[in-house]
């Protein structure tokens, strides 16, 4: 497939913007909806069912080092950061994220992250479509705690290409952190999370077979570039327009679609290339 093909660039940079205004809007990663519309397009372009997969969760997460950036810088200058909890947390979520990238994601068939990936997204429209926020019972854990949570936390997102908020957010929540803090704490996460998942990605793609041009790695570098670059400029408008329009409504309508794409992601995982 040619890297310079109209068509492609159209695609991506509409998917980077739709993901980065959604973004904005309704402080979501852009994961679960770039990685189904990622599989599209590259199984369109002749990639294996398998691989696709795979492509599409490792792209969809090198994309967050970029939009993490500003999302962060943003938060910061408000106080919102609640850096201390970085710091506990981000030891672990490297480790975690080293583990899921380098090892289970490698050897894992892309036919069962993508049928992973539909079950937690569908997990995740139901989180949003009751819009439950978990009544906080108690404080966050000790240093060992934290380190441990943020494995867990860096592992899933590794695995499903996600910044690790629908994770992180919940948990921080549930120990008594304020809603607000916990949202700016998960934006500063996506960071390490990201870094540690795409080395991984790269390291664990060299010698892979049949991956299309542009690749490093498991990284799709067209998609990377088109849609973080259309993403960063449309985040900043979709954090406007929360402020004007019915979040709580659009929220559920966008579970619905989520729950389209985890369909589709089931789809692919169960039944494609069979």
């Amino acid at each position: 497939m040619s890297l310079l093909d109209p068509l492609l660039i159209a695609e991506l940079a509409l998917l980077g913007l739709g993901t980065g205004f959604l973004a904005g809007l309704l402080g979501i990663g852009g994961g679960m909806l770039m990685v189904p519309f990622i599989t599209i397009i590259l199984s369109g372009r002749g990639v294996q069912a398998d691989l696709a997969v795979k492509m599409a969760i490792a792209t969809s997460m090198a994309t967050i080092i970029f939009t993490s950036v500003s999302s962060v810088r943003a938060h910061h200058k408000r106080g919102a950061v609640r850096w201390d909890i970085v710091r506990r947390l981000a030891p672990g979520i490297v480790v975690g994220s080293l583990i899921g990238s380098l090892g289970v994601f490698a050897l894992l068939k892309g036919s069962y992250l993508a049928v992973f990936f539909g079950l937690f997204v569908g997990f995740s429209a139901t989180q949003m479509f009751l819009d439950r926020k978990p009544k906080p019972t108690r404080q966050m854990p000790g240093t060992g705690g934290q380190l441990a949570a943020g494995g867990v936390i860096g592992f899933l997102s590794g695995l499903v290409g996600a910044g690790g908020g629908f994770v992180s957010v919940p948990f921080m929540t549930w120990c008594n952190v304020a809603i607000h803090n916990a949202v700016a704490t998960s934006a500063a996460l996506g960071f390490p999370i990201a870094v540690a998942n795409v080395a991984g990605y790269i390291v664990s793609g060299q010698g892979v077979q049949e991956l299309p041009a542009g690749s490093f790695g498991y990284i799709w570098l067209p998609a990377l570039l088109v849609i973080a670059l259309a993403s960063v400029v449309m985040a900043p408008l979709g954090a406007r327009a929360a402020h004007a329009l019915p979040v709580a409504r659009l929220k559920r309508v966008f579970a619905s679609i989520l729950y389209v794409l985890a369909a589709y992601m089931l789809w692919k995982g169960l039944f494609a290339g069979r």
